[in-house]
C-alpha cells in the first residue's frame, strides 16, 4: 500500500480580504493544498511565514506597508525551502522579470483559472 500524499502547506498574502477567502476556497477544493496561514501586508506575512514555514506562499504585489516585491527576498530569507508564487493584478509583461530576479519560482496573474493555479502550485512544490 502506498503512503499518503502529503498537503503542500500554502500560505496567501494579498490586501484584499475577499480575494484571500476566494482563494483559500479554490485551493482547499483540492485535498493535497492546505492554506496555513494569510496577511494582508507584506511586513506581516515575513513574521508570519517565518513561524508557518509554508512549502508554497503566493503573494501579491500591490500591498500597504511593505509591497510584494519589497517582500519577495524577505519572504525567500525567512523561509528559504518555501517556494514563491507572485500572484498580482499587474499584468505580467510588467513586472514579472523583476519578480522573478528577486527570487520568485513562478509569476500568475489573477484571473487564471482555479485549475491552473492549483497545478502550478503543485508544479513548484514537487
Amino acid at each position: 500500500m502506498s503512503e499518503p500524499r502529503r498537503q503542500i502547506r500554502v500560505f496567501l498574502c494579498d490586501d484584499a480580504p475577499e480575494l484571500r477567502e476566494l482563494t483559500r476556497c479554490r485551493l482547499e477544493r483540492d485535498p493535497a493544498l492546505l492554506v496555513v496561514g494569510e496577511a494582508g501586508d507584506g511586513e506581516a506575512a515575513v513574521a508570519l511565514i517565518a513561524r508557518l514555514c509554508p512549502d508554497v506562499v503566493m503573494l501579491d504585489l500591490s500591498m500597504p506597508n511593505v509591497d510584494g516585491l519589497e517582500a519577495l527576498p524577505r519572504v525567500r530569507a525567512a523561509a528559504p525551502g518555501a517556494r514563491v508564487i507572485v500572484y498580482s493584478g499587474i499584468a505580467a509583461h510588467r513586472v514579472a522579470a523583476i519578480a522573478l530576479e528577486r527570487g520568485a519560482h513562478r509569476y500568475l496573474e489573477k484571473g487564471e483559472s482555479a485549475e491552473r493555479i492549483r497545478q502550478v502550485i503543485h508544479e513548484v512544490a514537487a
